[in-house]
């Protein structure tokens, strides 16, 4: 090895103090430049209306209004059912299939892949009136029939974006580009969670494939990562690798895991960086959870009634699991669920059809979506539980031409569902025109459910909010009424 000369050794020195020096300066002194420009950010960003302990971020909070429901599950149907085919009858748009639609129905319309030489399609389904308040429910859709009276049906439903992804980014976080915080990380950044031994906010996929958009609609954007969705598989361990190798011993991991937390909160300490104590949090979760997991994935615990009711079967992944594991998560103080179910695609093609396609995925969803709120009803839990069911756009009145006859994206009108807690039982709410294309009476865009859901859960929604580059965020935007109408 190669002997270094003294002036060698002297510059290396010289090159260590110098660096030492500058990310002192910079990173970690209190009067640097550094600092200060962070200073003057945190002054600013990361104030919003609620305060929060960052030790116990979840901590279980007061909503600033008096409340009607204290927990969310979001059934979502990934891809966008086809309200034509399982919703709203329409016959004047059977009378009419293979004539073009009028020009006056087609002005401002916007649309993902019509050509603009479609026509009218009808649907081939059957109709029937359910319940005392006369929804129209189609074949596909037998066991809604029994909640016919217990939700309430918001036909005028109407949206922005008519792309899967940024549609779906739309309908949980009010903006249709990545960044911003979901739905389910507005509420427990405002309530926190009463499960201290779950995450406040889960998230359970079924269906093909995953949703387009991913990640990105459970994030919780620039809100504190404390809150972002944790997904769950359906069977065996929710988490992979949440429970230890072979091996090891529960006092070498708690020895593990004291050390870890050790390390952390020195460099919490050193830099005052929340996101070092969301870490820390997450561990602490991780070791309460390998207690609390077993139990609440143990399916084969409920009585084969309620099991026979959903649908479901211990062991074997499906929506109709997911489904009562929700109901499970929300027994257990789980503030906000969401379920996604694909794939609601309608185009056309050999995979996603108006034939069998639609078929599967109705018999996937319905029974365990009614048996889901009959459930919680006859628990007493349906009062203090907000249900939502919709996907993120509706589908054309005109068909749509590949493999066979499909139906395009349509984001003017679509039908979605709500129930619980506050909610008005067996209400229609709003209408389309006579061929779908347009709301007549009581539009609810998608800033409004959003209102909606909020001052449910007992806050204003312009008024829960985060400031965030030296602006006030919030879940509805700058827009957004909350739809009086339908509240009790």
């Amino acid at each position: 090895m190669k002997t270094m000369t003294p002036q060698q050794l002297a510059e290396i020195d010289r090159r260590i103090t110098h660096d030492i020096t500058r990310r002192h300066f910079f990173g970690r002194c209190a009067v640097g430049l550094g600092a200060l420009a962070l200073n003057q950010f945190l002054s600013e960003d990361g104030f919003g209306a609620v305060k929060i302990d960052p030790s116990s971020p979840m901590s279980p909070r007061a909503p600033q209004l008096p409340a009607k429901v204290k927990n969310v599950i979001y059934l979502f149907m990934a891809g966008g059912p086809s309200q034509l085919e399982l919703f709203d009858d329409k016959p004047k748009l059977r009378d009419f299939t293979g004539q073009a639609p009028p020009p006056s129905f087609m002005q401002g319309k916007r649309f993902a892949f019509l050509k603009g030489n479609e026509t009218l399609l009808g649907s081939v389904r059957k109709f029937e009136r359910a319940g005392q308040c006369g929804i129209t429910l189609s074949e596909l859709l037998p066991h809604h029939r029994q909640i016919a009276d217990e939700v309430c049906w918001l036909q005028g439903m109407t949206t922005d974006v008519f792309n899967h992804g940024p549609a779906k980014l739309f309908m949980n976080t009010g903006f249709q580009v990545a960044g911003r915080p979901s739905m389910g990380s507005w509420v427990t950044y405002g309530l926190g969670s009463e499960s201290r031994d779950l995450p406040g906010f889960v998230v359970l996929q079924s269906g093909p494939r995953g949703p387009r958009g991913g990640s990105t609609l459970w994030s919780s954007g620039f809100l504190p990562t404390s809150f972002q969705g944790v997904p769950f598989r359906s069977s065996g361990d929710p988490i992979l690798d949440l429970h230890s190798p072979e091996g090891i011993t529960p006092k070498r991991e708690r020895d593990f895991y004291d050390t870890v937390s050790e390390l952390n909160r020195s460099r919490l300490d050193e830099v005052g960086d929340p996101e070092i104590m969301t870490r820390i949090n997450a561990y602490e979760m991780a070791c309460r959870m390998q207690t609390s997991s077993p139990e609440l994935m143990d399916l084969k615990k409920e009585s084969p009634e309620t099991l026979a009711s959903y649908g479901a079967e211990p062991g074997k992944p499906s929506f109709a699991n997911n489904c009562l594991l929700a109901r499970r998560l929300v027994e257990r103080g789980v503030r906000f669920v969401q379920l996604y179910h694909t794939d609601w695609e309608h185009h056309g093609d050999k995979v996603n059809n108006l034939s069998d396609s639609i078929e599967l995925r109705c018999r996937e969803v319905d029974r365990a979506s009614a048996a889901l709120v009959m459930d919680l009803k006859q628990r007493g839990m349906l009062e203090d539980t907000l249900v939502i069911w919709g996907g993120e756009f509706g589908r054309t009145p005109m068909g749509e031409k590949r493999a066979t006859i499909g139906r395009d994206h349509h984001i003017d009108a679509f039908t979605m569902w709500i129930a619980g807690g506050g909610i008005k039982k067996g209400m229609i709410y709003g209408a389309t025109d006579e061929l779908g294309f347009g709301v007549v009476e009581n539009k609810v865009h998608v800033h409004d459910l959003h209102a909606t859901i909020l001052r449910l859960l007992g806050f204003d929604h312009e008024k829960l909010t985060y400031r965030f580059l030296g602006r006030d965020f919030r879940l509805t935007d700058v827009y957004g009424d909350v739809v009086k109408a339908i509240l009790t």
